[in-house]
């Protein structure tokens, strides 16, 4: 099968799970005999090396568009989104002069446009995954004319998909209560994750050690920093933590435009040196440090699946996780990991707390977190049943008429 993914990251720009997630499905389609071509940003000046605008890698044909003139900001992300899609339609439809593509797979709104664009100049089923949705960033809540813009266009792009992939069993309840989609035309996958690739070697590990551990525990936070993460609870309950555990510390690696308030944070709590802003780590760097630590902590407000969680099981770290979304479908409670109410830094800091004093239980609840991996969440698998949907987008291409889009008052999650 041909396959033409549009995705807004693919490395080397990475932003969260949603560019890993593409660029591991990618390969694993290609591994699997499919012809798969990803049209994706090009970094320009953003990466310290030169990158090729138009490569083959691991079997993946990658086009990576630069952007439109004039230059815009990110921060006027409609703006940004609209020239970026521009860029983007043009090298679809250049793409696919040279060949015939069975399928289009979207991932997200910002690549809305465009796949609605290619769908009807090249006549093609429309698969779409949803890796989070602006209603649930917001618990629920559309509050000013930018979120209702992009709830529109995700609105618009699930209804003109054949079929509509959700990360996890939370997503696919959010993405039917909000956009009123059929379940017939809904499936879940969960995401996946590269055991191999989540090594470190023994050396690596205690040098990350060294770098950002103390003479206490060490603690991991990895991701974007954005409010949904829950970074802030993490840092609200470190002075808790340290008044436990002399010698704490933590590491937050990661960045996002709520960077500065974070840190704003730490200084009022006058955290010091107990806490590191690390910044994005490449990968070596990153399973390292992740390996190094006690005691991974993923204390998400929202999280649509929770891919963090899965690299830290990986290298037998153990987990304290938000209980939320799909979080709590891969970390069970006191087998796979522990879990908090999302928020509550008292809860948080207790969770960790019992890990850094049961090392035994620490152990056998991050070894049973890596038989799960083992078992359930291998990419290869994860392949073929994406390409399940697509045969299923080929059978019936067309999706119905979609309901009427009414922005209504109140929580579009739980005031209906």
């Amino acid at each position: 099968m041909r396959i033409l993914l549009l995705s807004w990251e693919y490395p080397p720009v990475i932003y969260g799970g949603l560019g890993r997630h593409v660029h591991a499905l990618a390969e694993a389609l290609a591994a699997g005999g499919h012809e798969v071509t990803v049209v994706t940003q090009h970094p320009d000046s953003s990466v310290d090396s030169p990158v090729p605008y138009e490569e083959v890698l691991r079997g993946v044909h990658v086009v990576r568009v630069p952007q439109d003139p004039p230059p815009l900001p990110r921060s006027d992300i409609l703006a940004w989104v609209m020239g970026f899609n521009h860029g983007i339609t043009r090298a679809g439809l250049r793409v696919a002069r040279d060949r015939a593509y069975d399928v289009i797979h979207a991932h997200d709104w910002l690549v809305a446009h465009a796949a609605q664009t290619l769908r009807e100049a090249l006549e093609l089923p429309l698969v779409v995954t949803v890796h989070a949705t602006e209603g649930g960033r917001h618990q629920g809540w559309l509050p000013g004319p930018l979120n209702r813009a992009i709830h529109a266009v995700e609105w618009w792009l699930v209804h003109a998909a054949a079929r509509v992939i959700t990360c996890s069993a939370h997503m696919r309840w959010e993405v039917a209560r909000l956009f009123e989609v059929p379940g017939s035309r809904l499936t879940v996958i969960p995401n996946g994750i590269d055991l191999a690739g989540w090594r470190a070697p023994a050396e690596a590990v205690a040098a990350a050690r060294a770098e950002y551990g103390a003479d206490g525990p060490l603690l991991v936070f990895s991701g974007r920093l954005v409010w949904e993460k829950g970074a802030q609870t993490l840092l609200e309950a470190v002075p808790r933590l340290r008044r436990r555990h002399p010698g704490l510390r933590v590491v937050i690696a990661g960045d996002g435009h709520g960077r500065e308030k974070l840190e704003a944070l730490a200084r009022e709590l006058r955290l010091g040196r107990s806490v590191r802003f690390a910044g994005w780590l490449g990968r070596e760097e990153l399973t390292a440090l992740v390996a190094a630590a006690d005691v991974a902590v993923v204390p998400s407000i929202y999280e649509p699946f929770g891919l963090v969680a899965l690299e830290a099981a990986a290298v037998g770290t153990p987990l304290v996780v938000g209980d939320t979304g799909g979080l709590r479908e891969f970390v069970e409670h006191e087998v796979t990991g522990l879990r908090f109410p999302p928020g509550d830094k008292a809860a948080l800091a207790d969770a960790v707390t019992r890990l850094l004093r049961d090392t035994a239980l620490a152990g056998e609840l991050a070894r049973h977190a890596r038989k799960v991996l083992e078992r359930d969440y291998a990419w290869g698998a994860i392949a073929e049943q994406t390409a399940r949907v697509y045969e299923q987008a080929l059978a019936d291409p067309v999706p119905g008429d979609p309901p009427p889009l009414v922005f209504g008052e109140g929580n579009l999650l739980r005031d209906q």
